[in-house]
C-alpha cells in the first residue's frame, strides 16, 4: 500500500553529550487509503551546534600529476566502537569541518571550506576559489540527518602546516600528506583508506578534473 504521511506520537530528547542529542519520536505511517501502522519508535542523533559538515578535497598539480592533502588524526569512535582494534592510532581522510547555524548558504559553504583548510591544514585558499564537487549526500540517513557538501580547492604556492588547533588533546600527533591523486584512490581500494567521504570525493576530484 502506498504511504501518504508519518504521524507524530511522541517527539522526545533523551540524552544529550557535549555535541551530540539523542532524539527518540514515536511514529505511525499513514496509508493512502487513510489507515495507520501500528506504532513504531525510532531513536537518531542530531548535532545541535550544526548538523551538516563540508568535505574538501585540497589539491595541487606536481610534474603533471594531481596530489591531494589527507589529514590523519584519531577518530575515537573507530577506536572503541567495534570488537576489534585498527592496527594504528590515526585515521586518515580529507580536511573537513561542521557548518554552523546559518550557513546554509553556497557562499556559506566555501568560507567554511576556506576557513577548515587554515584551521586543518595551515594553507591559505580564498573562499572564492571554493568549487562543489556534485550534490551534497546523506552519509548515514538511518541514524542522522547530516548532509555531505563535497568541494575542492587548488592549493598553489604553500606548504601545509599543522596550526595550534582549539587546545583539544586529540588533536596532538595528527599528520598532513601529499599523495598522489591515483595513489589515494588505490589505498582506498587496499583498504588502508576506509573513511567513506574521503573516497567518494577523490572519485568525484579525478572525474572533475578529467
Amino acid at each position: 500500500m502506498e504511504l501518504q504521511s508519518i504521524e507524530v506520537i511522541a517527539d522526545q530528547r533523551v540524552g544529550q553529550g557535549g555535541f551530540l542529542l539523542l532524539r527518540r519520536m514515536r511514529l505511525r505511517l499513514v496509508r493512502a487509503d487513510g489507515s495507520r501502522t501500528a506504532e513504531g519508535t525510532w531513536d537518531y542523533v542530531e548535532r545541535p551546534m550544526g548538523l551538516d559538515a563540508v568535505v574538501v578535497a585540497l589539491y595541487r598539480r606536481r610534474d603533471g600529476a594531481v596530489e591531494v592533502l589527507l589529514r590523519s588524526g584519531l577518530r575515537v569512535p573507530v577506536q572503541f566502537g567495534r570488537p576489534h582494534t585498527p592496527a594504528g592510532l590515526l585515521f586518515p581522510e580529507l580536511v573537513a569541518g561542521i557548518l554552523e547555524r546559518g550557513e546554509e548558504s553556497a557562499a556559506s559553504v566555501q568560507r567554511r571550506a576556506a576557513d577548515e583548510a587554515l584551521e586543518e591544514a595551515g594553507l591559505r585558499i580564498e573562499a572564492g576559489s571554493v568549487e562543489t564537487l556534485g550534490p551534497p549526500l546523506y552519509p548515514t540517513p538511518g541514524m542522522c540527518a547530516e548532509l555531505f557538501h563535497f568541494v575542492r580547492a587548488e592549493v598553489r604556492d604553500q606548504e601545509p602546516s599543522l596550526p595550534r588547533g582549539d587546545g583539544s588533546p586529540f588533536e596532538e600527533g595528527a599528520r598532513l600528506e601529499w599523495l598522489p591523486l591515483d595513489e589515494a584512490l588505490a589505498r582506498c581500494a587496499r583498504g588502508e583508506i576506509q573513511d567513506l567521504k574521503t573516497e567518494l570525493a577523490l572519485r568525484r576530484l579525478r572525474e572533475s578534473l578529467g
